[in-house]
């Protein structure tokens, strides 16, 4: 007989990985998600993403009902209490249910001495809720963010950053991109309907669709045959900017996971596009990507500080951007983000995105098009980087996006809206 894996103690672990060691979600959940099955994955997820989206509040929580950190080889116990807080919270999971396997989590943890001390600390918490929830709400912890960066957002947006902040901390609406190959959008909206499916055009982007709800990709129609692929409204922006014509030789770089690739040649087929990205093992997602699509793109692996070592002295019509960041526009798809950055991380980011804009340009021909974008909404990576681009090279012209004096077109992340993206578009004189 198959032995149960507890799925609490499985989340724990990813969830000390991720907070503890540095390690991204996206590495850490999948090779747990193969231990379980389909039907509890979905669970899995949602007790990892749940916590990391509400981390300070239940480490605040934690802090109260403990009188001691647990340290060393304790820490995963100091998690599970997490799950098992956040369940308790944020679930309909039955608490009895909750409390039973998130106590039992230990023994597969093989801390069974933590059992009581465990189911201790839940059942007090259950107690005391109501009071704690008022004293914890009334802090700044209620904003689920890191204080490093609430300094910033609220700097950046004075007006805004509540909303922006509240934005992260909601589950994203799932985008869609119909291949204008296959169908036009009104055509595949009619097939999703069909199905039993409701979707909604986006205002501003072609291709673009939103489901009423997020559904796995084998039920949305011709996804196997290509017909449509799952982006965010945002991301799709940089092609549209970029206007990418048949015939164009066209660098994606920074292409991986190969989306933007994928979008390039859905708008023009007969262009030559060059996808690089400086990771190998993210490369493998834009051969996929490629394959699904039945599309063909030369893909290298390559440093954008030093494009010499891998186009040689090309010369390109259009480049495509997207630079290395914060990444602070797509937390509520990666609330981990909050956990991984360190505020020093911001100038380093920029350092390197001005590096790969100066090294590039150079490959962009006389009247071609650069489109640069980010994931971000800081202005030291957006704004501030295009102003200071636009001052060393004075042959540059911004347009479309912004004026001199507040370059660029900063999208900020919104409940049925894209995430938080921004983009500028210079034409080389």
């Amino acid at each position: 007989m198959k032995k149960t894996i507890n799925l609490r103690s499985l989340a724990a672990q990813a969830l000390e990985q991720v907070v503890e060691k540095g390690q991204s979600l996206s590495a850490v959940l999948p090779p747990l998600q193969q231990k379980v099955s389909d039907k509890d994955k979905a669970l899995l997820q949602e007790l990892c993403f749940g916590v990391l989206r509400t981390l300070p509040r239940l480490e605040w929580l934690v802090g109260q009902l403990m009188s001691r950190k647990m340290t060393g080889k304790q820490r995963t116990v100091h998690y599970l209490i997490l799950v098992g807080i956040y369940q308790l919270l944020y679930t309909r999971i039955p608490a009895h249910a909750a409390l039973a396997e998130t106590v039992e989590g230990a023994v597969a943890i093989k801390r069974p001495a933590f059992k009581g001390l465990i189911n201790g600390v839940l059942r007090q918490f259950q107690r005391q809720q109501d009071e704690l929830l008022a004293e914890a709400d009334s802090q700044e912890i209620r904003f689920l963010h890191p204080g490093w960066l609430l300094k910033r957002l609220r700097a950046a947006y004075p007006e805004q950053w509540e909303a922006v902040v509240d934005a992260n901390n909601q589950r994203p609406p799932m985008w869609l991109r119909v291949n204008r190959q296959h169908h036009t959008r009104e055509q595949w909206l009619a097939l999703l309907s069909e199905a039993g499916h409701i979707g909604y055009p986006h205002p501003a982007y072609p291709d673009s669709v939103r489901l009423e709800s997020p559904l796995p990709v084998h039920q949305l129609p011709g996804f196997e045959q290509g017909w449509v692929t799952v982006q965010d409204a945002s991301a799709q922006g940089c092609v549209d900017l970029l206007d990418p014509q048949n015939g164009d030789t066209i660098l994606d770089l920074c292409a991986a996971p190969g989306g933007k690739t994928t979008h390039i040649l859905e708008a023009a087929p007969q262009a030559k596009v060059l996808a690089v990205d400086v990771d190998p093992q993210r490369l493998k997602r834009v051969y996929e990507n490629l394959a699904r699509l039945n599309m063909q793109a030369d893909v290298k692996c390559g440093d954008g500080r030093y494009p010499d070592q891998w186009c040689g002295e090309q010369i390109f019509d259009r480049i495509l951007l997207d630079a290395p960041c914060s990444a602070t526009g797509v937390i509520r798809r990666h609330p981990d983000i909050k956990w991984l950055r360190r505020d020093a991380d911001i100038a380093e980011l920029a350092l390197l995105q001005g590096e790969i804009l100066d090294a590039i340009w150079p490959h962009l021909k006389s009247g071609g098009t650069l489109v640069y974008a980010t994931c971000s909404i800081l202005p030291e990576e957006n704004s501030q980087q295009i102003a200071a681009f636009l001052a060393r090279h004075p042959e540059a012209t911004l347009v479309d996006t912004g004026t001199p004096a507040q370059p660029g077109r900063q999208n900020l992340p919104a409940a049925e809206e894209g995430d938080g993206f921004f983009y500028a578009k210079l034409i080389k004189g």
